[in-house]
């Protein structure tokens, strides 16, 4: 026999049960991308403090290494690149950026590749060993890098070299050489200490973004739209079609008949009292009034002199006041769809009183709504929306 509340229904019991499933569900999978980028944050603290003992002086490459020089790292595949064109790259700078952009094995535009071979990150210079022979980038000449934030290649420009090159490496590993090349090259110039320190900082940033458990839905807690069709959208349109149609029916003219009260009204007899037959003028009520003319029976003279509707048309609208809200549904915590502040980090209740999607707390921006209807924290980033058929507007507090 299925459950009922006090007022004896069981639909409080299946929206408690499907709002537990969905808050769960979007926990896990918050809580799971949030654990991946913390461990990998935490990896890359480790791999930039243990940098210099994880070093090898003899990594069996084809390179000659000057005295105490040691290999950080080793990749095959790559490629080298040049621009046909001058560029100015901006300075190195130790900026880490943890994240993995999805990078595609193409090159950009005005880019050539020259030749192919190996990578080689030193303690002291990024080298390529080549088909056509070796091309080396000194630390401590370098005057220009950049990463293309849409392709895996790495630009450089140094003292001893006019046309600008750089590397073009197989999509998967371009993040792990970047970050390689940055602890390198500030290891170089006696800054690894920053790097760290930025690192930390990620950290420490991301702890306070841990998503919480969510609350029990109970059934007293289920409002009466659950139990519509369409729940709250639902209730939202026949509400709107409900303030719509009376706008609708009050702006429109209805035909006017001869003998109707709008053509009475629109008729220029001074007086109010009408005459019980057409034929018959009644007698002037005062000494200044013209006598009043039999009202016509034709219809064209009717709808003619019905024609000024200007004094209904200047009566007070029937569109209701705004909310407040403007469309967005009532919650307690002032979130709008009208104008204010972005917000970062919703309320844990925020999917209780709006639509939020399944991959709700995954998100890494500020609070939208998205196409379908869903919430989504994606806001502010390159794939906002991007499963809920695209951004529609932000929502403010």
């Amino acid at each position: 026999m299925a459950k009922t509340d006090s007022t004896g229904s069981t639909w409080r019991y299946r929206w408690a049960y499907r709002q537990n499933e969905r808050r769960q569900r979007t926990y896990r999978d918050a809580a799971q991308a949030w654990r991946r980028r913390d461990e990998e944050l935490r990896r890359l603290r480790a791999a930039a403090a243990d940098f210099g003992r994880r070093a090898t002086a003899d990594a069996g490459l084809p390179l000659e290494l000057a005295p105490g020089e040691r290999v950080h790292w080793a990749l095959p595949a790559a490629q080298l690149v040049e621009l046909r064109h001058t560029a100015v790259l901006p300075a190195p700078d130790l900026s880490v950026d943890p994240g993995r952009p999805a990078l595609r094995h193409r090159r950009p535009d005005g880019v050539k590749v020259t030749d192919a071979g190996i990578a080689v990150l030193t303690d002291r210079r990024l080298v390529l060993l080549g088909g056509r022979g070796r091309c080396d980038w000194a630390y401590g000449k370098m005057t220009g890098l950049a990463h293309d934030p849409a392709a895996p290649v790495t630009l450089i420009q140094v003292l001893d070299r006019r046309r600008t090159s750089g590397l073009l490496l197989p999509a998967e590993a371009a993040a792990e050489f970047r970050f390689t090349l940055t602890v390198a090259f500030a290891e170089a110039i006696e800054q690894r200490g920053t790097v760290l320190a930025k690192l930390d900082e990620l950290i420490a940033a991301h702890d306070q973004t841990r998503p919480f458990r969510p609350a029990i839905a109970t059934p007293g807690q289920a409002r009466i739209t659950a139990a519509v069709p369409g729940g709250r959208r639902t209730v939202a349109v026949a509400a709107a079609a409900a303030l719509l149609l009376p706008a609708v029916l009050f702006e429109s003219d209805p035909p006017v008949r001869p003998g109707s009260d709008v053509a009475a009204a629109a008729t220029v007899a001074p007086t109010p009292t009408v005459a019980p037959t057409p034929t018959v003028a009644p007698a002037p009520t005062a000494a200044s009034d013209p006598p009043q003319t039999a009202r016509p029976t034709s219809r064209a003279a009717a709808v003619g002199r019905a024609a000024p509707k200007q004094p209904r048309r200047g009566t007070a609208s029937p569109t209701p006041e705004r909310d407040g809200l403007c469309g967005a549904p009532a919650n307690p915590f002032g979130y709008d769809y009208c104008g204010g502040s972005r917000i970062r980090k919703p309320d844990i209740r925020v999917c209780d009183y709006f639509d939020c999607g399944q991959d709700f707390w995954a998100g890494r921006g500020y609070l939208v709504q998205c196409r379908d209807g869903a919430l989504s924290l994606t806001g502010g980033r390159a794939e906002a929306c991007a499963t809920h058929d695209g951004l529609r507007r932000t929502v403010w507090t």
